[in-house]
């Protein structure tokens, strides 16, 4: 979702032609190998080309089809979500009716026929969007705020510092541990970041987000604009009981996230907004306090909270379960307390595709592979129950 601002590019038209055989450099008359002579020849008969345009006709009317239904379905599945929110902010109930109860359309028919002709086209590769990992963030905090995180001594003891964190904030063990276990996979670090895994050689990250609770930039840029007064606030009661150097360390650290706050809140309250400050030097190195033993465990345990707080502005006092909270944390607020107060019944027909855009929902196989609400949950339920039994989520547990 983010552009960053630094980029790789690649140089394809120059390696292809140090990849290519010389033959490609010879004159038009040199003599090609047979097969490929017999290929090129066959490809380009007339009776391959009339089959080819009479193919793509039938898949082109085809695919025509399937898009004018699909547009209605995504058209329809807008309007149902805007007639919802309109109806929660009058204070109206919300009913089945107010739901699109069939599955999305999904393209039948042939595919797109390869083209015999040769396509004299220029491919043209996309730089690939640059994705910040720790040793970026790390080095925008020591550049744009003269600032290193504190790191852990052991993985234990920020456990201990998240959990003690979340106990102050109202968080159940029950509901930190299963979300750590769904988010991480029952055994990530503080500094886990999505795509990577010291178990896989050559994995990437896919996107910047960090920790228990995969924040990315944003997130991090969004918590400490929006809860700027109180981390401040916990550093300061840390600071009061601090004499010599750990105080010193600290009084710096207070002014580097005071300065961060600032920074932070010079735009709009939005998500858009964050997100644009986020994808600078500076935002990078505010998502680096993720990192930090006194700051990460706040912000991890803010980020659940925040979705505690909307259910119960909402007026729903229930506690919310750890898949429920999930919702909330993986579709936000909204979206996911849209499912949350879905009566079990409802929760039974109503399609997932409901609470995405057509481009989210075709890119998530489990969301359509658990196509209601109810499975959806049930498998999130499931995948928490499995994840709990691993040794970073026991150890978790054992922290609170």
């Amino acid at each position: 979702m983010l552009c960053h601002p630094i980029r790789w590019l690649r140089t394809p038209v120059l390696l292809a032609a140090l990849a290519v055989s010389p033959h490609a450099f010879a004159g038009p008359d040199a003599a090609l190998p047979a097969a490929i002579a017999d290929a090129r020849a066959q490809a380009a008969s007339p009776e391959a080309i009339a089959d080819y345009r009479r193919k793509l006709r039938i898949y082109q009317e085809a695919r025509a089809a399937f898009e004018e239904d699909a547009g209605a379905y995504w058209n329809a599945i807008a309007e149902k979500r805007r007639g919802r929110n309109a109806k929660r902010r009058d204070g109206q109930p919300v009913s089945l009716d107010d739901y699109v109860l069939v599955q999305p359309p999904v393209y039948a028919g042939p595919k797109r026929p390869v083209n015999p002709e040769p396509e004299e086209k220029e491919h043209v590769e996309r730089p690939r969007k640059y994705i910040p990992v720790v040793a970026d963030l790390l080095k925008a905090a020591a550049t744009q705020y003269q600032f290193t995180p504190q790191r852990p001594s052991s993985e234990l003891e920020f456990k201990r510092a998240y959990a003690h964190a979340a106990r102050a904030a109202g968080l159940t063990r029950d509901q930190a541990v299963r979300v750590y276990s769904f988010e991480t996979g029952g055994n990530g670090n503080h500094d886990m970041q999505s795509g990577l895994s010291a178990s896989r050689p050559g994995s990437r990250a896919i996107s910047t987000a960090i920790g228990y609770n995969q924040l990315l930039t944003t997130n991090s840029v969004e918590l400490v604009a929006e809860q700027g007064p109180h981390l401040l606030k916990a550093l300061a009661d840390k600071a009061a009981r601090l004499t010599g150097a750990p105080r010193k360390a600290m009084d710096h650290k207070i002014a580097v996230l005071k300065r961060m706050v600032a920074f932070t809140r010079s735009v709009p309250d939005t998500w858009s907004d964050h997100a644009k400050l986020a994808d600078t030097q500076q935002g990078w190195a505010v998502h680096a306090m993720v990192l930090d033993i006194d700051v990460g465990p706040l912000l991890q345990t803010h980020k659940l909270l925040t979705s505690v707080i909307f259910a119960r502005r909402k007026g729903y006092d229930r506690p919310l379960t750890a898949a429920e909270l999930e919702m909330m944390n993986l579709t936000g607020d909204g979206t996911g307390f849209d499912m949350v107060t879905m009566p079990q019944a409802l929760r039974e027909r109503v399609p997932t595709s409901n609470f995405f855009q057509r481009n989210g929902y075709e890119r998530n196989p489990v969301a359509i592979r658990h196509n209601t609400v109810a499975k959806l949950l049930a498998v999130t339920n499931a995948r928490m129950d499995s994840n709990s039994n691993l040794p970073g989520a026991k150890e978790l547990a054992a922290a609170f």
